[in-house]
């Protein structure tokens, strides 16, 4: 304990210098970001107002090329800098892209981790006296092969050398458990090693659907996971090259508890203070649904925070812009004009431009964000969705993808609507429905769906973690006619209702 107490307390130290400057430069919004496009782009006399007329707007297609050339030459080809690692995510226009993390780009997102913890710290003081646990980066098991680095999916690697030594006495669960042969036995060790920890005080994930996982898997495995603790070794072999955790107190209690009981979670982990994940727009339901979970314990937000870079974090019941890490424009989704960080106005909606130290210039993220206040002069926001995209669970499956998938399936005989996300079912997680019309027999099989839709990098790993459930098909004989009557059912207008390729819809027709 003396050792988790004491490596809290450098932590903290090491965090507040990134509170202290975000605080003190708080009035100084202009002056700052200019300052930091001059650093990012290593030239003191280009101004912004020349900046924006340089360069374009850019997505991940514009960079692709030169990223790929980067990973086969084992060279940077966008900035210079080394590059420590490539970060594989999906999103809007690609099944799978690779991020470039130079050590510039990790000093920006140390900087926005560094406010994030002293925050908390501050919020929350007991967390300095507990362990915590934040999800790691997981792979979808057919992209296992790209686990060639050391930290490709340790988060921890995002920290600067000492916050990372000092992370891994603070963590309850090692980073190793993400190389499990499975997620399913990741996510196995994963709550072996949270439900032996007693000083466990922080959950920190990014869907709450994930964690909500996690606490369905310990209660169906009540009795193999006290087993393990209690005898410490691994009821399953593949998880041999685990250190496996033993305690045959939490094993006990383990046993003793009726977790269907929203008290019963704060017994097995009596220092538990906080659990923190997304809850706004398509996550809100199921962070709600986590919430009562777990009674008597408090519940934050999670700031935007994409793979290309971070653009807000929770800070005193606001998202405000993290704006020491990047340079930041935004796209004015009103009348398509670019605002700098410094002009944005309240109630304005916009998609964030980041550029960044990893070398990506103007890249936007098809996020759409509502500018909801101010934080002295720092803009604050809110996540309202993905732009032409469902994302039930971090999944980011976009309009594009759906189109191609409808093509590969039309026929003469047979032709599918449209791919709907469903949020709510009494019977199934979050999944999707094809809509179709035509000759049934010509119909794919779900099977056939679900592979289509696993080459999205992040479907694949919801699909893995079970966070999603497996597409479904929907026939009927008039599939507009149903699309119509299903979309009023959600909530439209008839007047507006259009057939849209991909379409969440929160749920069916009974």
């Amino acid at each position: 304990m003396a050792l988790l107490i004491g490596a809290h307390q450098i932590l903290e130290m090491a965090c507040k210098k990134a509170y202290k400057t975000y605080h003190q430069q708080i009035n100084q919004l202009e002056n700052v970001q200019r300052e930091k496009l001059k650093i990012i782009l290593k030239d003191e006399t280009l101004s912004y107002e020349e900046f924006r007329t340089k360069f374009p707007l850019t997505r991940y297609s514009d960079w692709k090329d030169k990223i790929e050339n980067s990973r086969e030459q084992s060279i940077n080809l966008l900035n210079g800098d080394k590059i420590i690692r490539f970060q594989p995510t999906s999103g809007s226009s690609e099944a799978l892209k690779f991020i470039p993390y130079t050590q510039g780009f990790l000093d920006e997102l140390d900087q926005a981790i560094g406010l994030w913890l002293t925050s908390l710290y501050l919020e929350y003081p007991n967390l300095k006296h507990s362990t915590h646990y934040w999800s790691v980066s997981w792979l979808p098991e057919s992209q296992r092969k790209l686990t060639l680095s050391d930290n490709l999916n340790d988060d921890s690697a995002l920290l600067s050398f000492t916050k990372r030594f000092l992370t891994k006495i603070t963590q309850a669960a090692p980073a190793d458990i993400a190389l499990a042969e499975s997620a399913e036995d990741a996510m196995f060790a994963t709550v072996v090693y949270l439900v032996a920890d007693e000083n466990l005080g922080m959950i920190s994930v990014w869907s709450p659907t994930f964690a909500l996982q996690l606490f369905e898997i310990i209660q169906e495995n009540q009795q193999e996971i006290a087993k393990v603790l209690k005898h410490g070794k691994w009821s399953r072999p593949s998880l041999n090259f685990l250190k496996v955790p033993k305690s045959a107190k939490q094993s006990k209690k383990l046993l003793e508890l009726d977790l269907n009981h929203a008290n019963a979670w704060k017994k097995l982990w009596p220092k538990l203070e906080l659990i923190s994940s997304w809850d706004t727009a398509s996550a809100r339901h199921w962070a709600l649904n986590l919430r009562e979970k777990i009674a008597n314990v408090s519940f934050e937000g999670k700031g935007l925070w994409a793979t290309e870079g971070v653009v807000t974090i929770p800070l005193n019941g606001h998202y405000p812009l993290t704006y020491q890490s990047h340079f930041y424009e935004f796209l004015n989704l009103a009348d398509q004009s670019i605002v700098p960080s410094w002009e944005l106005k309240v109630g304005q909606i916009v998609s964030p431009i980041l550029t960044t130290g990893s070398g990506l210039t103007r890249y936007v993220i098809d996020d759409e964000l509502e500018v909801t206040a101010f934080y002295h002069q720092i803009p604050c926001f809110k996540f309202l969705g993905r732009k032409m995209t469902v994302d039930l669970v971090g999944e980011k499956i976009d309009q594009t993808v759906a189109q191609h998938i409808l093509a590969q399936l039309k026929s003469e005989q047979y032709l599918p609507i449209s791919l709907l996300g469903v949020e709510l079912n009494q019977e199934k997680k979050p999944h999707y429905v094809l809509l179709s019309e035509g000759e049934a027999e010509l119909a794919p099989t779900p099977e056939h769906i679900d592979a289509l839709l696993k080459q999205n990098f992040h479907y694949e790993l919801a699909r893995n973690l079970g966070q999603l459930d497996e597409p479904s098909i929907l026939h009927v004989e008039d599939a507009w006619d149903y699309y119509k009557k299903l979309a009023m059912h959600n909530g439209m207008i008839e007047g507006n209702i259009k057939p849209e390729p991909l379409k969440k819809m929160r749920s069916l027709l009974d």
